[in-house]
């Protein structure tokens, strides 16, 4: 495992192989959010985009918990590092980037959830793609019971992928959420024994990694671009991202190896 050089304080960022590891780490708070987590939240992001090898994600918390949500003090806060300060002014809105509210990645994130998932944690959770939750784990959004609001997205996001009176549940009352009552209603993949969330939401990532990376990116691409639109328009948008893949070299090597019962070895082209 690689730690890479864009890790800050709060926010540890590995690489094995196809798979980036993003952990929140600072663990004496609960991994509350503040600005070196948002910071090194944002630049994970960007990298899982920008690197052609990268091909998913896992976002974890480090201690035995996820995120108890944003600790207002430190969120407000400039970094003690004069390199993540610095780069905290080069990253416009990145508070919105690392909660997964803008600019989000190219590439699927495995959440692997452990304790508490609260507010901004939860919240993170909804900004993932696959989540993997351990079985004593507390969600919720407590942001309306003590007279906030989710600014990460939840009252948009949480109704376009749950039913709707469960999303009105947990925005409206702020109750705490059980994993198994999570997984009831479709807020989360997969509960686990407590200790195992990490590696199943690895197990998962690699499941992932192994699947064609264009074809992966075009299946994400296509769900968040046809958002709104009638179903004529949006398969309209999904035949411009699909064909592209079915003529790929990748779509080739998929054959072969099916034909020739082996792994592919698919290089994204």
């Amino acid at each position: 495992m690689e730690l890479l050089p864009i890790s800050t304080p709060h926010c540890r960022v590995e690489r094995d192989g196809h798979v980036v590891i993003v952990t929140l780490d600072r663990p004496q708070a609960r991994n509350a959010l503040s600005s070196d987590m948002l910071v090194g939240l944002a630049s994970a992001w960007a990298y899982v985009s920008e690197e052609r090898e990268v091909r998913v994600a896992v976002l974890t918390g480090a201690g035995g918990t996820f995120c108890a949500g944003a600790d207002l003090k430190a969120m407000g806060q400039p970094s003690a590092d004069p390199e993540v300060a610095a780069r905290a002014a080069r990253i416009p809105d990145f508070h919105w980037k690392g909660l997964l509210r803008q600019d989000v990645p190219a590439k699927p994130v495995v959440c692997a959830v452990e304790g508490h998932a609260v507010a901004g944690g939860t919240e993170l959770l909804i900004g993932t793609d696959l989540r993997v939750v351990a079985e004593s784990a507390v969600l919720g959004l407590f942001e309306a019971r003590r007279a906030l609001f989710p600014m990460g997205g939840a009252a948009v996001r949480l109704p376009r992928q749950i039913p709707y009176c469960h999303a009105m549940d947990l925005l409206l009352t702020g109750r705490p959420v059980t994993a198994a009552e999570a997984l009831a209603m479709g807020l989360v993949n997969r509960v686990v024994p407590d200790g195992q969330a990490l590696t199943e939401a690895r197990r998962i990532a690699d499941d992932v990694a192994a699947s064609g990376p264009l074809a992966v990116q075009a299946i994400l691409r296509t769900y968040r671009d046809t958002l709104g639109m009638s179903e004529p328009e949006a398969l309209k948008v999904s035949d411009a991202y699909g064909w592209p893949v079915i003529g790929s070299s990748d779509a080739r090597e998929g054959a072969r190896a099916f034909q020739e019962k082996r792994p592919a070895e698919f290089h994204g082209g």
